[in-house]
């Protein structure tokens, strides 16, 4: 399994070259912002096309790493659909997928502001979620302690041979993780946008997501 294993809030926990958190002491695994349905939302209010392929691809990656790490509870942590009427107009073998997916788990849909109410399909909808010393929820919030969570969908700008890249990043510091978008057609942001450099302490680093998991000092 390809990851970066790293010590958060006492816990061990592994962020996957996919952009999913595995903590594998509780069998749990955590995924954000896959804003399924975001080409039928796109078409639908801006009249423009997209191939409708985001849905099977994000969930073609989430159900390999079910299949990976064979968990007992995943958290999708907000903005799970990309608004509430792409989430109806899901189609019907996208929901039956999801649906064989969370059979036998305990899945729990954390609110997003895409998504701020429940959805007809399986699962536990909550606002946020305590469990053991971590605290889940979809925007990081000041003052947090053992926070995870997501909305910002970072990016971290490095320099590569020669050519400047961004790659998709989790954000860890010793108060809160910023979780990287898991859907397929998710843009991102900057680590050293404004919004995220002001939100991670200094210590910050980015874990930058991919075939070989790796941690820089977050760009700023």
């Amino acid at each position: 399994m390809n990851g970066y294993e790293f010590t958060f809030a006492g816990e061990r926990l592994t962020a996957l070259g996919s952009g999913a958190l595995w903590w594998r002491e509780r069998r749990l695994l955590c995924v954000s912002d896959l804003h399924l349905g975001k080409s039928e939302r796109i078409a639908r209010r801006h009249g423009i096309p997209l191939p409708p392929y985001e849905v099977t691809d994000t969930l073609d990656r989430l159900s390999a790493d079910l299949e990976r790490t064979k968990p007992e509870t995943v958290i999708c942590l907000g903005d799970s659909f990309d608004d509430a009427e792409a989430a109806r107009a899901l189609p019907e073998p996208a929901r039956l997928r999801i649906a064989t997916l969370q059979a036998g788990l305990r899945w729990i849909w954390i609110e997003g502001n895409h998504d701020p109410g429940p959805v007809a399909i399986g699962g536990t909808h909550l606002r946020e979620l305590t469990h053991g010393p971590l605290l889940f929820r979809h925007i990081a919030q000041d003052g947090a302690q053992g926070e995870i969570s997501g909305h910002y969908h970072p990016k971290a700008a490095l320099r590569l041979r020669g050519r400047n890249l961004t790659r998709p990043a989790f954000l860890v510091d010793t108060a809160r993780i910023v979780l990287p978008a898991y859907g397929t057609y998710t843009g991102g942001l900057r680590s050293d946008a404004p919004v995220l450099a002001q939100l991670m302490r200094p210590e910050a680093l980015a874990i930058v997501t991919g075939a070989t998991p790796h941690a820089v000092p977050m760009p700023r």
